[in-house]
């Protein structure tokens, strides 16, 4: 199963990286729902695979109602609007969810879906659904910085 993932990813950053679009690492900041916390993470967003769809791996890190480290391999689509500055975007994906609270360690899976607003000089926000182990609802803010 690891070697998958680790295959998927390499496959989706190599058909990435031949385009000359903007690309870059991200930071985030928000608060969660069940659990209840405060998240900051990190992320990187590829270069479009197809058009207007991109590959955005991060990875986010809860404190307060126990602790959660989360990786997620999302997909966003971004849709275009009359303001040019400005671009809503929907996507989702699988997580790896890693919890702790009350001395006890889980790692399971959970799944994404996400819808965002992002100027073109990099600032975003979004609202997070997930289901399984993922956080139930999650609203952040971020700064992508383009290569």
């Amino acid at each position: 199963m690891k070697r998958i993932w680790v295959a998927s990813a390499v496959f989706v950053i190599a058909l990435s990286a031949g385009r000359a679009q903007a690309q870059g690492v991200g930071l985030n900041a928000g608060v969660s729902a069940d659990p209840d916390q405060f998240y900051f993470g990190v992320g990187y967003e590829t270069a479009e695979l197809l058009e207007r769809l991109r590959f955005r791996p991060n990875l986010e890190i809860g404190v307060g109602d126990g602790s959660l480290i989360t990786a997620n391999f999302e997909f966003a689509y971004r849709i275009p609007i009359q303001r040019k500055p400005w671009h809503v975007y929907v996507g989702g994906g699988p997580a790896l969810v890693i919890s702790h609270a009350h001395d006890d360690t889980d790692a399971g899976g959970g799944f994404n879906i996400l819808l965002g607003l992002a100027h073109r000089r990099g600032l975003f926000t979004e609202i997070k659904v997930g289901v399984i182990d993922s956080p139930s609802f999650k609203f952040g803010v971020g700064y992508r910085f383009k290569a």
